[in-house]
């Protein structure tokens, strides 16, 4: 195999729509989808996607799970039932860092008001976490490798990168991946801001003196993945490509990132060795950037440390702007938008950067959206492409980079 992971097709369901297009063109006119201090996709409908039967039987982020497969695989042109090659050779990796929270609340009240004779037969199975993986294959009959991945805030970008592993290694010739979260439910909600990591005011400002926290947001986002072999092969239409992905841990603290950035640098590091790249063919950088103070500083000392002085050259941008903190999805969804701002060849803008903070000095493109220059450096995997670093760091200390080059 030449080892070229190349993705054939997104879908998204997130706070700004039902779609990739109304994510990626939401976030670009600078819309929020953030109302009374949360990202919640109220326009999703699972009965669009799925019977109502098949809805009761799969908790909320399995569902949008499902529908953002759904959405992805007609993207990339695979059949409704059956994928373009062998079923044993597609495998499915979906993250979630929660999983079943609005089940497995709703469950616990019916144990305590009504017994456990009440307790439904089914709650286990809604709950895992593992369990939009799975559904998603039986729906799609992917019978590679299939399984969750639960690292928190990485997880969506742990998922892809794992999905890209396989198919360089031979294990599988392409992979449904991405992440899944719905956890606007009391006990999550109550339990975050306890905690004091959710934002008081409601406003998602990353990078800005006023950050104060995050914002919760719900959604899930899912790409196809295609060695280059299978794509050529069926003529795919392709729409970028994962040069390198790297995963690093922080082992310092359970909820707040190591300050120097050091292990998260050390992940943007070699994810750029893993595409055989340089700092200087990078043209954009899509944040993980919460809108807490401890980590949008953490990471800006984490990118000047992986990218040296370019650093200060290259648009950081956070899509946590527009649409809150999917915990788990938001790798996967952040791709999403990287890649199309890639195609789109924009640096989409950092939604309500108004006052600097003295001690962040990098470009978080408070005046986007604006237009990406390629850098051209010409070393072979880039050359003539937009290219991106897509940055995932989760409670635990998880560290994810995705290395993403937009369309030829």
């Amino acid at each position: 195999m030449s080892g070229r992971v190349l993705i054939t097709g997104v879908g998204a369901v997130t706070p700004l729509g039902v779609s990739a297009h109304e994510l990626y063109e939401g976030w670009v006119s600078r819309r929020s989808g953030i109302e009374d201090g949360v990202g919640a996709c109220t326009e999703f409908d699972a009965t669009a996607f799925m019977s109502a039967k098949e809805a009761r039987r799969s908790d909320r982020f399995a569902q949008l799970a499902i529908a953002a497969g759904a959405q992805a695989l007609a993207d990339a042109g695979w059949g409704a039932q059956e994928p373009p090659t062998d079923p044993a050779d597609v495998g499915c990796v979906i993250g979630s860092g929660i999983g079943g929270m609005a089940t497995f609340e709703t469950q616990c009240e019916t144990l305590s008001e009504r017994g456990p004779e009440r307790v439904s037969p089914l709650a286990i199975p809604l709950i895992m976490g593992n369990a939009a993986a799975g559904l998603l294959a039986m729906r799609h009959g992917l019978q590679g490798p299939v399984f969750g991945v639960m690292s928190a805030c990485a997880s969506g970008a742990h998922a892809i990168g794992e999905a890209a592993r396989m198919i360089r290694a031979g294990e599988a010739q392409a992979a449904v991946a991405g992440g899944a979260e719905a956890t606007l439910t009391p006990l999550a909600k109550a339990a975050f801001a306890k905690m004091e990591a959710t934002s008081p005011t409601g406003i998602s400002r990353p990078f800005e003196a006023r950050r104060d926290g995050f914002v919760m947001g719900e959604g899930a986002g899912v790409l196809v993945l295609e060695s280059e072999e299978l794509a050529k092969e069926r003529g795919a239409r392709v729409l970028g490509e994962l040069l390198g992905y790297a995963a690093t841990a922080d082992a310092h603290h359970l909820t707040a990132p190591e300050p120097t950035g050091r292990p998260a640098a050390a992940a943007i590091t070699r994810a750029l060795r893993n595409a055989r790249l340089t700092p200087g063919d990078i043209n954009y950088v899509n944040a993980h950037g919460t809108s807490t103070p401890l980590n949008d500083r953490s990471e800006t000392e984490a990118i000047k440390l992986a990218l040296g002085d370019r650093a200060y050259d290259i648009p950081v941008s956070s899509t946590k702007s527009a649409i809150g903190h999917l915990l788990g999805a938001a790798g996967a969804v952040e791709a999403i938008a990287t890649i199309l701002a890639l195609n789109g060849g924009v640096a989409p803008p950092t939604l309500n950067y108004e006052q600097p903070d003295p001690g962040l000095d990098l470009d978080y493109v408070a005046d986007g959206p604006r237009p990406l220059a390629a850098s051209g450096n010409g070393n072979g995997n880039g050359h003539g492409r937009l290219i991106a670093l897509s940055n995932s760091f989760g409670f635990g200390g998880h560290n994810a980079v995705l290395c993403l080059a937009g369309a030829a």
